[in-house]
């Protein structure tokens, strides 16, 4: 009965610890820290990210194994890097669903520096790689990749899309892809005829389809069943078929991890010496930086999560190459096919992606005899749908709806992507989308009248270098009207670049020297340009005596 009373103990709990001298101020917060994978995890599904990860295995696990193989290394060291990036990488904030592993696109790279320098001096390339890359994002270099056009993400998607599609056809049918993408298209009519006159060809083509079709259907399967991946039943039934009596078609072949991993030695260090050595960890940096985090500005346009950090993403890929340089594997970058899965699938932490590489690491080391039962054919099909997700084909159809010239730039770059590779693709897109900025920005009107004594050009909008051929022309008409006056007007400019500016000035020169023709310019009025205040300022050429400025006469405009 005799508890303190509430005002009391409000006051109480109330009172401060510490008054400082002077008037008082609001002590700021400390700053929250970063959210941690357990934080993260609070507000997802935890199945969802553990079935998210194993959708994400089944489409790394038949790209590491792939990569290896055309760049010309050992399939263990592509299954390595997919660890690296999943263990080490999937770790570390940056970019929350991006997944990152070894990438086609630096498979001819990788494959020539193996010819020019050896296997073995693979790994201190990835290594100083991956220090290069620890440089980059700590002098904050990463974020100037943020500026990138949709039209050129979108682009890229479709342009690493479209050849994946067309190069997985060729395993569907356990066959193998001639090379470049335009060769591979160009010899799908030969595939299609050698499958139908190989009866294990054809097996495995109509195993690889029924996989595609999966993957397209299967989420209008009833119930709980559509919560099952579609890539997990195919491989299921896949194995299945695949263990039948009399059915022969390739399955994975994989051989000892931990053999295959080369420590870098003194000699490989002694390599740097090479200025050849020093290009190839200078081309490496460049365009596994790039691929990074322009797929990292595609991944983000994927979800609604949080946004790429792309200084510690930076930083993230460049400790992952470290460590795969350290183990001797291949580089890594992030990739856009399974970081499309894994959206795809519902991650929303970076559980998912970190999960992969444990997938990775346990089926190659415990059950390697597991794996050597999935076909490739299966693991082809899932591809194959993963690329026409990335292609997107009614992207381009709603672009061109809005926008039908930045439709045009995602076109041209995923058209630049097929033909060449995906670094020089995507600067072929920027050069695009800046050449489109240009001449939008460059909107010029030209409108003249003539009356019997002066003939008047007006100049309305941006003049820049890309008008010039229509500022020349106008130019010409003024000087043909014969007129004895002639005026600019200029007035209603919001930019003149000093192309245009030359032309203008070369043009009033050459009709000074004539003597026969009074010529005024009117430019907008610039503050400190001219004496005076207010309205626009009369530059007029007509004789001697007069005040010159900027190769031009200047007067107050008294509407003479």
């Amino acid at each position: 009965m005799s508890s303190p009373s509430p005002p009391r103990q409000r006051a109480r709990h109330a009172r401060p610890t510490t008054r400082a001298a002077g008037p008082s101020t609001p002590t700021p917060a400390p700053p929250a820290a970063a959210p941690g994978l357990v934080a993260e995890l609070r507000g997802a599904s935890l199945g969802t990210e553990i079935t998210a990860s194993f959708v994400v295995f089944l489409v790394a696990l038949p790209l590491c194994i792939g990569v290896a193989v055309a760049s010309g290394a050992p399939p263990e060291l592509g299954i390595v890097s997919g660890i690296v990036g999943g263990l080490v990488v999937g770790l570390m904030r940056g970019s929350a669903l991006q997944v990152s592993g070894p990438a086609a696109g630096l498979a001819a790279l990788v494959a020539e520096a193996v010819l020019e320098h050896g296997l073995a001096m693979l790994g201190i390339i990835v290594l100083v790689t991956g220090l290069l890359q620890i440089v980059l994002a700590l002098v904050r270099l990463g974020r100037m990749f943020q500026a990138i056009s949709v039209a050129v993400v979108q682009g890229m998607l479709a342009g690493i899309g479209l050849p994946l599609m067309i190069g997985q056809s060729y395993a569907v049918a356990d066959s193998k892809a001639p090379g470049t993408p335009m060769e591979n298209l160009l010899g799908l009519p030969g595939l299609v005829t050698r499958t139908f006159g190989t009866p294990d060809a054809l097996v495995a083509a109509a195993l690889g389809t029924i996989t595609v079709l999966l993957s397209f259907l299967w989420k209008k399967a009833p119930g709980p069943l559509s919560r099952v991946p579609a890539a997990l039943v195919a491989v299921v039934l896949g194995m299945g078929v695949a263990a039948l009596p009399g059915v022969d078609i390739k399955t994975l072949q994989v051989g000892d991890l931990l053999g295959s991993v080369h420590l870098p030695g003194p000699g490989e260090l002694a390599g740097l010496a090479d200025p050849a050595v020093i290009a190839t960890i200078l081309t490496f940096t460049a365009i596994a930086s790039a691929e990074s985090l322009f797929t990292a500005a595609a991944v983000d346009r994927m979800h609604t999560g949080p946004r790429t950090r792309y200084n510690t993403e930076l930083l993230s890929q460049g400790i992952g190459n470290t460590v795969c340089g350290v183990l001797g594997a291949l580089p890594m970058t992030a990739v856009v096919a399974r970081s499309s899965a894994n959206v795809q699938a519902g991650a929303r932490t970076r559980l998912s992606r970190t999960l992969h590489g444990l997938w990775l690491l346990a089926f190659a080391l415990l059950l390697p005899g597991l794996l050597a039962l999935i076909p490739i054919t299966v693991l082809a099909g899932v591809l194959v749908h993963s690329g026409w997700k990335l292609f997107a084909p009614e992207q381009f159809r709603l672009l061109w709806k809005q926008d039908r010239g930045e439709a045009t730039v995602m076109a041209v770059t995923t058209l630049a992507i097929f033909g060449t590779a995906l670094l020089e693709g995507v600067l072929v897109g920027l050069a695009a989308g800046t050449l489109l900025a240009v001449l939008r920005m460059s909107r010029t009107t030209f409108r003249q009248t003539t009356d019997a004594q002066t003939a008047k050009l007006t100049i309305t909008g941006s003049a820049t270098f890309v008008r010039l051929p229509q500022l020349l022309e106008a130019l010409e008409a003024l000087s043909a009207a014969g007129t004895p006056r002639m005026r600019l007007d200029l007035t209603a400019l919001t930019h003149l670049d000093h192309a245009c500016r030359t032309q203008i000035d070369e043009f009033v020169a050459q009709q000074r020297k004539t003597g026969t023709v009074r010529v005024e310019v009117l430019l907008p009025h610039r503050a400190g340009r001219h004496p005076g205040a207010g309205g626009p300022v009369l530059e007029e050429v007509s004789g001697e005596g007069d005040r010159e400025a900027d190769g031009f006469v200047w007067f107050a405009d008294t509407g003479r």
